[in-house]
């Protein structure tokens, strides 16, 4: 795909939510820069408030597969049980919201190419 700017993943985005997903208010999209200048969009949030910066984007730039980028910390982070489990939650919901960013990216691609509507996919 050339790029995915910010509104179109911003609008993927209230489609997810729209879907039921719960999604956090953290999830947000900010610009990036693609080697030709244009913005390619980049989904970012700070996993439970923990510090922890984690992207989702194409992988690699331009691709239709999506991946899940988790930065470095620099201390520990300890949580307890029930902290936990609210950032298995998060990460649940990291996971289907990568998974719907590359159906998305797909189905645009197919339907660029002519080979499906969009529509018919259900997406």
């Amino acid at each position: 795909m050339p790029f995915h700017s910010k509104e179109m993943l911003e609008q993927w985005l209230e489609e997810f939510a729209a879907l039921g997903y719960s999604i956090s208010d953290r999830v947000k999209v900010i610009p990036q820069d693609g080697a030709d200048g244009l913005d390619t969009g980049l989904i970012s949030l700070n996993l439970l408030d923990s510090m922890t910066l984690t992207y989702i984007q194409p992988e690699p730039l331009g691709s239709v597969h999506w991946g899940i980028t988790f930065e470095a910390r620099d201390v520990d982070l300890k949580l307890n049980p029930g902290r936990t489990l609210e950032l298995s939650s998060e990460l649940a919901m990291v996971s289907i919201l990568c998974t719907f960013l590359q159906t998305k990216s797909l189905a645009e691609v197919e339907a660029v190419a002519g080979t499906v509507e969009s529509g018919s996919l259900g997406l």
